[in-house]
């Protein structure tokens, strides 16, 4: 299941598009030796969702209270031998809101994961595709209001990790992201790198990683096209200070290169952006805490990068065998990288969202959830900021897990 992109001449078509399931199954007959033992499981599930919010398209203007409702049904599949894990969800979101805004749209997912390890070499591979909607997940990655549009995006992640020594690995990877929207009022875009390092275990506690990377950003479907590259070093240090107490520090310069391309000119620009960030994660026997700040660069929909300063702080706590309460708090903040967009100059965005959530296991195979989210967002040129209160109750039905062996 595929939906259509718009028409712009590149990308990949709907007779292109893979089913990861059929994928995960191709690799598991192909990779897998015949003497090992195949572990395979299937678990569906069908969840309906109610839905309120104050300001869905979190606009300063004045708006009406939206009432909405999902419906989804999803599939896990795992597969597993002595060697080889494959693991995938494919899922789909059919959703109708009324009242304030009228609207209807389908989200898909369909991610596949793989892990292949021998003795001194590990292979990975995520990514998949996703259809999505920009202001339920876009505006949480990078706190930037697109529009209210569907986004299709395809992923591929391919990595590599070389054991050399007891304490030193040799480790690669590459990105490629296809990333198109179903409005012509923003822009389609590419992004293309790879990345290369060394991971070395100082002491039990500590290791540490250096890495170079080269990320391509160009934009496909803008009248004026913007083309950014950014080679850059990044070292990691991460170190446990308990067994269940873990830190990471990282930081690194990325030098960035970009060129405008207008009717008139090519604008160029040359500047070194400097990426940090830090995290630490707590477990306990019921719960968990995660605090993290990042400084990062990512591409936006206006048809440029953008610089994100993300502060977050998730966690979770297992109230009892049935009940489990999570909440997250994020803030961003945003400006852009290049001085043309569409439309103008990015201006500087600020955006903090608070989600707090319940579920229950009230039977063996039914569970409820009923979550709360606050979410505030403020930009430069506008005169007022902007805020919406949401609420959800969902109740998912999960059949019995399939399991077989081959």
């Amino acid at each position: 299941m595929s939906p259509s992109c718009k028409e712009s001449g590149h990308g990949w078509s709907r007779n292109d598009t893979v089913n990861p399931v059929l994928l995960a199954v191709i690799m598991m007959a192909t990779v897998a030796p015949r003497s090992e033992a195949a572990e395979w499981s299937l678990a569906p599930s069908l969840g309906v969702k109610g839905a309120y919010n104050s300001n869905l398209l979190l606009t300063p203007s004045p708006h009406h209270d939206t009432y909405g409702y999902w419906v989804t049904p999803a599939t896990e599949l795992a597969g597993k031998t002595e060697r080889l894990e494959v693991n995938s969800r494919i899922a789909a979101d059919v959703v109708g809101y009324f009242g304030g805004e009228e609207r209807q749209f389908t989200n898909v997912y369909a991610p596949l994961s793989v892990r292949y390890q021998t003795e001194k070499d590990l292979v990975g591979f995520t990514g998949g595709f996703t259809r999505d909607n920009t202001l339920l997940s876009e505006l949480q990655e990078t706190g930037v209001v697109l529009q209210f549009a569907q986004r299709n995006q395809w992923t591929l992640n391919p990595t590599w990790t070389r054991k050399l020594t007891e304490k030193l690995s040799f480790q690669s990877g590459a990105q490629l992201s296809d990333t198109t929207y179903e409005t012509d009022r923003l822009v389609d875009y590419r992004l293309v790198g790879g990345s290369g390092g060394f991971r070395y275990q100082l002491t039990e506690r500590d290791e540490i990683h250096v890495t170079g990377s080269y990320v391509d950003f160009h934009t496909t479907s803008a009248p004026a096209s913007f083309r950014a590259n950014y080679p850059g070093i990044n070292m990691r240090v991460t170190r446990a200070f308990t067994e269940s107490l873990t830190g990471t520090i990282h930081g690194g310069p990325r030098f960035l290169a970009s060129r405008s391309q207008t009717a008139l000119d090519a604008i160029t620009a040359h500047d070194t952006v400097w990426l940090a960030g830090a995290s630490m994660t707590k477990n306990w026997e019921r719960g968990t805490l995660r605090v993290s700040f990042d400084r990062d660069l990512a591409p936006s929909g206006f048809g440029l990068l953008i610089q994100t300063n993300r502060g977050e702080i998730a966690g979770s706590y297992e109230l009892s065998e049935t009940v489990t309460g999570s909440l997250n708090v994020a803030g961003i903040l945003t400006s852009g990288k290049s001085s043309a967009a569409v439309g103008g100059v990015f201006p500087d965005n600020s955006y903090v969202s608070l989600t707090p959530k319940l579920s229950w296991k009230f039977l063996e195979w039914w569970q409820a959830e009923v979550s709360y989210m606050y979410r505030w967002r403020d930009v430069d040129t506008a005169e007022n900021s902007a805020e919406s209160h949401a609420t959800t109750f969902m109740v998912t039905y999960y059949p019995p897990k399939l399991s077989f062996s081959h």
